[in-house]
């Protein structure tokens, strides 16, 4: 009679939990070193993972960065029957908290500095970052992608220069007024 057995668990630490490890360390080692300094040897360090377990995942620093960036925004917090106004005030709002998250600000500016001159980065930011929330906008608000992308400009340009400037996230007083300006002109 043959017995029961079960098959050996492959190598390695077990899968579940490594992009919640790597993400965290990425904001944490941006935060820490810059963007620039924040290498995929030193995410993989402050991971506790191979860098090939990070190549695995995302082909760059950018992929990787950006699917940081999209797992810390996650979705826009709208709710049902939110009026325009509403909309608009709680997408600004919520980008500024999230902007002011340590590593992220610094995060967002520096791939996005990259992407000025990769193409595949910008895509990548394009599709994964930026489409969902602008498709989002656009059937909320009923306006054209070339104004929501305006809207996303505005709003996300302001905050990071903010951060960019100063060091600091933007004050709450200046966000009202961030939203008080861009309701006034969308709303």
């Amino acid at each position: 009679m043959a017995r029961a057995t079960t098959p050996p668990r492959p190598p390695g630490r077990p899968r579940a939990g490594i992009d919640a490890e790597v993400f965290a360390a990425t904001l944490r080692t941006v935060d820490e070193l810059g963007y620039t300094h924040a290498t995929v040897d030193r995410i993989a360090a402050a991971a506790g993972v191979a860098k090939t377990t990070i190549y695995r995942r995302w082909p760059s620093k950018g992929a990787l960065i950006t699917a940081c960036l999209v797992d810390a925004f996650g979705p826009l917090p709208i709710k049902a029957g939110d009026s325009r106004e509403e909309v608009i005030a709680s997408a600004i709002r919520f980008g500024a908290l999230r902007i002011a998250e340590p590593g992220l600000a610094a995060a967002f500016a520096g791939v996005f500095t990259d992407a000025i001159s990769d193409p595949e980065l910008r895509e990548i930011l394009s599709t994964q970052l930026q489409d969902p929330y602008r498709l989002v906008l656009q059937e909320v608000l009923g306006e054209s992608e070339q104004r929501v992308l305006f809207f996303v400009d505005v709003v996300i340009g302001t905050l990071l220069h903010r951060m960019g400037m100063t060091g600091e996230p933007m004050v709450k007083a200046d966000v009202d007024a961030l939203v008080e300006m861009v309701v006034s002109y969308l709303g």
